[in-house]
């Protein structure tokens, strides 16, 4: 199946052009024209999601989950096309953007069995009690409702599986919730054919138009227009901080402000005990440079930091993660603005005195080679922009000169959305002391093992302390993911059949 995107913007079931246009960036095949989305189409596509809700928020979890599946089964029945547009926009490999596919039509059959059990309701009923005294008790009874129509921003690093009908759009619609999506521009072609999909199921399914939108654009007054229309309820988003900060504020300064979930950035430190880096530090060294060049290093889960102990045991974790890093090639990035930021921040790290640059190369294209920085622990605490992400293939290693340091550190650290500890029996007691520490810092805690996996199941946390992301109480991975668009809402004496899900 070949798939020659047409650019315009699906608005409540009908596409629509628009006179300003913009070509997309591909990393490699043809470019394509795409309609720029206006603030009308903006409206219109909020007022039909929210005409949308009076049916769909009330409809049955089972027509709803038959919904999630029907979308699942038009993007498989479209896995060529979404691979070959995938690719071609974002540089990916075949194999990354088919396994991300499958984690994409996975959730959305995961959220389905989810609301087909019920317990996301988190139902509970007290009895009314008319002879209690001094007072009576009325029957009360709580159920978790959806709130209305949702924003989901499209993330560049992941144009399946965190986009168009990705893990917010996902629970936004598994709760009840129409989703109003602004695509991002990095991979418009891919957002359209998922769009597609998703239209294709609304008309297989039945459900009213307004429930889903696409709206394309490379500039930022669509997304201001529709975090700030009045009809939306949430947000949902992955992106930069700055980026995300920005919608952030806007949505805490509406008349009627709403709640921004937004993934916004980690550095998921290492912390490799002594024990531990003593026994393996040569294989640690060389899984970690895989771990940390996975991808070119465009995953939020990224583990940019090792803090590794001073003395010979450590050396050996080092010199195994040069040599491992030195041995890998050019890799192409998401974008020329990802990697133009790359090289600013590789030279922002570069710039400090007490940094030692281990591996460097010169990166003046797309394509990006792995940096890895030395430092020592007194510097890191003294300097906290060595702490900001730096989106790519870049390393810090934290030397430390003893336990005190290693737990000082950990308390300095800002919200985080993974923290690893690699440690041995040995090294439990220091663990001991981290692990009460790092709760506090991030929202998935790892033991010898690497984050850039993020399993898509129940008990996964996919968020953290800002700034990992703006709500620290949610998730945007895992069926708990669906909370963020559901609010509890108490019956009192509410007859019977006028409760939902009673």
């Amino acid at each position: 199946m070949t798939f020659t995107p047409h650019g315009k913007n699906l608005i409540a079931g009908e596409w629509e052009a628009s006179e300003k246009t913009f070509a997309s960036q591909p990393a490699h095949g043809d470019a394509h024209d795409f309609s720029v989305g206006t603030v009308e189409q903006v409206d219109k596509a909020c007022k039909a999601a929210e005409e949308a809700f009076w049916s769909y928020g009330y409809s049955s979890r089972e027509d709803r989950a038959k919904f999630l599946e029907t979308i699942a089964d038009e993007i498989e029945a479209r896995a060529d096309a979404i691979t070959e547009i995938g690719t071609s926009e974002s540089g990916l490999p075949e194999a990354r953007l088919q396994g991300e596919r499958g984690r994409t039509s996975g959730q959305l059959r995961m959220f389905a069995s989810h609301i087909r059990k019920g317990d996301y309701l988190d139902k509970r009923h007290d009895d009314a009690m008319p002879d209690r005294q001094p007072m009576p008790r009325p029957d009360l009874k709580m159920v978790q409702r959806p709130i209305g129509p949702v924003a989901v921003f499209g993330a560049s690093n992941f144009p399946l599986a965190f986009s168009t009908a990705g893990g917010d759009t996902a629970s936004a619609l598994a709760a009840g919730c129409p989703v109003v999506v602004r695509g991002h521009p990095a991979h418009p072609g891919t957002g359209e054919i998922i769009a597609d999909a998703i239209a294709a199921a609304v008309k297989a399914c039945n459900v009213h138009p307004g429930v889903f939108s696409l709206i394309q654009g490379n500039g930022h007054d669509i997304g201001q227009a529709l975090v700030q229309h009045p009809l939306i309820t949430a947000v949902g988003f992955t992106g930069s901080l700055g980026g995300g900060r920005a919608l952030y504020d806007l949505c805490a300064q509406r008349p009627t402000p709403i709640p921004f979930f937004g993934e916004l950035g980690s550095i998921n430190p290492m912390f490799v005990l002594p024990e531990a880096v003593a026994a393996r530090g040569e294989a640690m060294g060389k899984a970690w440079a895989g771990s940390l060049t996975m991808g070119a290093g465009q995953f939020c889960t990224n583990p940019a930091i090792a803090l590794v102990m001073e003395g010979s045991e450590g050396d050996a974790f080092v010199k195994a993660a040069v040599d491992a890093l030195a041995e890998v090639g050019e890799q192409i990035m998401l974008t020329d603005g990802i990697a133009s930021a790359f090289r600013k921040g590789s030279e922002r790290v570069a710039s400090h005195g007490s940094v030692q640059e281990l591996i460097g190369t010169a990166c003046e294209t797309r394509n990006a080679k792995p940096y890895l920085f030395e430092t020592t622990g007194d510097a890191w605490l003294l300097n906290e922009d060595l702490a900001e992400e730096v989106f790519g293939p870049l390393g810090i290693v934290v030397r430390v000169k003893d336990e005190a340091q290693l737990l000082d550190i950990a308390k300095n650290l800002e919200g985080q959305l993974t923290c690893t500890l690699h440690m041995d029996d040995g090294d439990k007691a220091l663990a001991g002391k981290l692990v009460p520490i790092l709760e506090r810092k991030a929202g998935r805690i790892l033991a010898n093992g690497f984050p850039t996996g993020v399993e898509v199941c129940d008990a996964m946390v996919h968020g953290g302390p800002y700034p990992a992301s703006t709500n620290f109480g949610a998730t945007s991975v895992g069926t708990l993911a669906i909370r963020r668009f559901l609010r509890p809402v108490c019956y009192q004496n509410i007859p019977v059949g006028l409760v939902p899900e009673f």
